[in-house]
Formats: C-alpha cells, sequence, structure tokens
C-alpha cells in the first residue's frame, strides 16, 4: 500500500462518527485537549434525556462529525484494534496533538514518526484514549 494518493482527503465521505464511552465527562475532558491543536472543538452537548443517551459532538467550523455517546460502565470495552484518525495539514501539529493527548491522560502507542508501511509520507502519531480507543493524528504530506 505504497503507492497511495497523497491528495486533499477532506472530500472524504463519512459524515459523523458515533463512539460510545464509558464516562463522558473523561472523553470529553480528553478530546477538548487531544483535538484542540487540529482545530477540532467542542460543538454540542445533548443531556440525557427519557429514551436518550447523553452526547457530546466535536468538529470544525460548525459542523459536528466525532460524537461521544455514555455508554456507561457496561458499554463496550476497546483495544487498540479500535481506531479513529484525523487528518492533519503538517507534521508539527501531528507533533502537537501528540502532547495535548499525553497531557490529557492518554497513552502512547506509537510516538510521532513515519510509517512507511501505510505510505512513504505517512507522518502519523498513536495514543489511546482513557477508554482504550487507538486515537491517529496523521498527514499524508511530505515534509
Amino acid at each position: 500500500m505504497t503507492d497511495l494518493p497523497t491528495t486533499d482527503l477532506a472530500g472524504s465521505l463519512i459524515d459523523h462518527v458515533n463512539l460510545p464511552v464509558p464516562d463522558l465527562a473523561a472523553g470529553v475532558a480528553f478530546y477538548r485537549a487531544a483535538l484542540a491543536p487540529l482545530g477540532v472543538v467542542s460543538l454540542i452537548e445533548v443531556p440525557a434525556a427519557p429514551g436518550q443517551k447523553a452526547m457530546h459532538a466535536f468538529g470544525a467550523g460548525r459542523k459536528p462529525f466525532f460524537w461521544l455517546v455514555e455508554s456507561g460502565a457496561d458499554g463496550p470495552r476497546y483495544d487498540a484494534d479500535t481506531h479513529v484518525a484525523f487528518t492533519c495539514g503538517d507534521r508539527a501539529t501531528v507533533r502537537e496533538f501528540y502532547a495535548a493527548a499525553l497531557a490529557a491522560g492518554g497513552t502512547t502507542l506509537r510516538e510521532p514518526g513515519v510509517w512507511t508501511e501505510y505510505h512513504a509520507d505517512y507522518y502519523g502519531a498513536f495514543v489511546a484514549d482513557p477508554s482504550g480507543v487507538n486515537v491517529e493524528a496523521v498527514c499524508h504530506a511530505a515534509e
């Protein structure tokens, strides 16, 4: 998979993703800090209501695309195979994400670096969030 195009990936077809988390407050605190260097911010808080779980959305501009959903202690258990990656415009932002994620309680899975098994310019950093999800920031541009 080393011949993948490195063109603009902003036109992705996925509109949004919901991630169940056992502790919504902890998840929100982590992602607020970790995603800030990427320009991804907290946009919407939805309180729990009859028939609806509490949720929190992150996004860019006015577009929410990453939702945390309160699952409670009986919710899913994650490991490094549960993975979400956020695109960055440059390698410095990947490093800023990594530092912010660690400061917010994440744990290192892979330090910032070039991962040529994906393609020659794939620069990413991987951390586990408080729920164990493998969260990555990646830049596809050459240095």
